[in-house]
Order: structure tokens, then C-alpha cells, then sequence
């Protein structure tokens, strides 16, 4: 019987659970968190229903790991995802290799950039990602254990380990898991129909955020679209400051989470449709983005007015979108 997959310890059925995290901590595997043993049944079972295990998708920075099936079958098991989520992982962790995502930038960075990952339609529903309530927040298994096993890729992998191929001052909880689901039930465009992908198609965003900031509207619960978007804008003002953005002269995209009672309180006014959403916080701004559709409003989250805000890291990022 094998012990090792892709080079990593794969451990007995009979392991014991401590001595089973001594393993895979002095394998230099670990987020600090417990993980599920790799036993080769669980493994096996990951890569059940793929074609090729070992075809290779590019090299992950900062190290330039091989970005394979099998590799990330691995950071699967230990995380806690099941079988069919292996698909939606492997898609994220491709994503982040196009180049003007930038994720040597974004994993090496002394900043508190982290990937965040977005997943849309029916692959989202299928596998119980949360779009409604805490969807940011603990509670719902597949968001915790999908965002978990990105961000493992990017460590195991990719190599972004603390000093040695991440240099974060302080990171962000956002390194630990940062997966939601985009909501299918709104007035506005999904992102995925505004990317050409169809309305409501199986596809992954990633996303490298500084990030996230609470943002309420003007007027307690925004009676009207300017008192919603007005401290939305407000919000990417400041985040260019912070970033020192303002430094720079050009600008890029800019992505804000709103629930569904603030996206159907600015459609029940004529004429708000995303177009004129995207123009009007793109000419308040005066500069928050490259264009107005460069302006990304997700629809995602529970009951309640309370907008989530994610900064794009300051030192360069693009958004990137695929079909799983």
C-alpha cells in the first residue's frame, strides 16, 4: 500500500486522530486548524470521477507548485470537502493562475490580501453553498470547507507559507476560508450573465480583497438608490486611501455584496436597473473605478440592509470568472 500522494503522507484507517495531525503539521500541511485524514479511501474516492488525476493545469505561485487534480484532491480530503466539490476547487485554483489576477502579488504581499471565491448557479444550490443568511460566516459546511481547500491549495501548492512564499504583516481571517454563493432570485443580472456565461451557469469568481467592510445605507433602511449607493461609494472612496490607490494613476474594478431587500428597493424605482446603478456610482465616485461596469454589485446575504464592501487589493488585481 502507497504512503504518499503527490509526495504528501497519506495515513492508515487506523491512525490515530493526534497522531495523525503530527503528521501532517510536521509535513508543513497544516492552516493550524484539525484536518481529516488523508486516508487513501478518502482520496480515491476525491478523484473517483476524474479523467486524467495528473493533468496539469500551470504552476501556482509564489513557488510554482504543479497545479494538478490529484494535487488538489489532497487539500480537498484534508479541509473537509466531499467528492463533488472537488470540480468547483480545481476550477477556483485555475482561476487564480490567469495573469492579471496576479497571485504571486496577492500570496506574497506584506498586505492582508487573501482570495475570496464566489460560486454561481446550479452547482452552488447543488451543493448547499450559502447565499442567504451569515453566507460570510460560520455555520454552513460547504462554504467553510470549499474556501478552506482554496486557500490549502494556495499554501500547499502554490507555496504561500508564512515567510517563506507569504510575507503578510498581519493577514486576515480571510486566509483561513472565504467562499459564498452569488443569489440567482434578484432583479439585477447575475455576474455570470453579465460575463456572457448565461443567466444562470455553474461557474466560479475569484476575487483577491483586502478585506470586507460593513456598509449601511444613508437613511437607515435607504428609502431611495442614492441613499443606498451614496456610502457604498463613500466606502470606495476611502479604500482607495487606504490602499494608496490614490497614488496611482490607474484604477480597476470595484466588487460590493448587496442582499436582496436593498437590490429590490432600488429596482422598485423607474429606471434603476444595473446599468444605471453601475453609471451613478461611477459618476459619484469621480474615479472609485476603470469604467462603471468595472462596478460589481453580488447578490448575496440574508434578511436585513446591512452591505458588505470588498476592497480589491491595492496592488493590483482582476477578478477572474469560469465555468466549472
Amino acid at each position: 500500500m502507497r504512503d504518499e500522494w503527490c509526495n504528501w503522507p497519506v495515513v492508515d484507517e487506523t491512525t490515530g486522530w493526534e497522531t495523525v495531525q503530527q503528521i501532517l503539521t510536521d509535513a508543513e500541511l497544516s492552516d493550524g486548524l484539525p484536518l481529516v485524514p488523508p486516508t487513501r479511501r478518502r482520496l480515491d474516492a476525491m478523484v473517483a470521477g476524474v479523467a486524467d488525476r495528473m493533468a496539469s493545469h500551470g504552476m501556482m505561485a509564489p513557488m510554482f507548485g504543479e497545479l494538478t487534480p490529484e494535487a488538489v484532491a489532497y487539500q480537498c480530503v484534508i479541509s473537509g470537502c466531499r467528492p463533488g466539490e472537488l470540480p468547483v476547487v480545481l476550477a477556483a485554483a485555475a482561476a487564480t493562475l490567469e495573469p492579471d489576477f496576479n497571485l504571486l502579488g496577492i500570496a506574497t504581499t506584506t498586505g492582508t490580501a487573501c482570495v475570496a471565491l464566489c460560486v454561481h448557479g446550479p452547482i452552488a444550490r447543488k451543493l448547499g453553498i450559502n447565499s442567504g443568511t451569515n453566507c460570510l460566516g460560520p455555520g454552513n459546511r460547504a462554504n467553510a470547507s470549499i474556501g478552506r481547500a482554496l486557500q490549502l491549495v494556495i499554501r500547499n501548492i502554490g507555496g504561500a507559507r508564512a515567510e517563506t512564499g507569504d510575507m503578510a504583516t498581519m493577514g486576515q481571517p480571510g486566509k483561513y476560508t472565504f467562499c459564498f454563493a452569488e443569489g440567482s432570485d434578484g432583479p439585477f443580472p447575475t455576474l455570470t450573465a453579465r460575463r456572457g456565461l448565461g443567466i444562470d451557469a455553474s461557474a466560479v469568481t475569484v476575487m483577491g480583497i483586502s478585506g470586507t467592510a460593513e456598509v449601511l445605507p444613508g437613511d437607515g433602511e435607504g428609502a431611495t438608490p442614492e441613499a443606498i449607493l451614496s456610502p457604498i461609494v463613500t466606502a470606495m472612496r476611502a479604500g482607495i486611501v487606504m490602499s494608496s490607490m490614490h497614488r496611482k494613476n490607474e484604477r480597476g474594478e470595484q466588487v460590493v455584496l448587496l442582499p436582496l431587500e436593498m437590490v429590490q428597493k432600488i429596482a422598485r424605482h423607474d429606471g434603476w436597473d444595473l446599468a444605471r446603478v453601475q453609471r451613478y456610482m461611477f459618476e459619484e465616485g469621480q474615479g472609485i473605478a476603470r469604467s462603471a461596469d468595472a462596478i460589481h454589485p453580488i447578490l448575496t446575504g440574508g434578511a436585513g440592509y446591512k452591505m458588505t464592501y470588498l476592497p480589491i487589493w491595492g496592488g493590483g488585481s482582476e477578478t477572474v470568472t469560469r465555468r466549472v
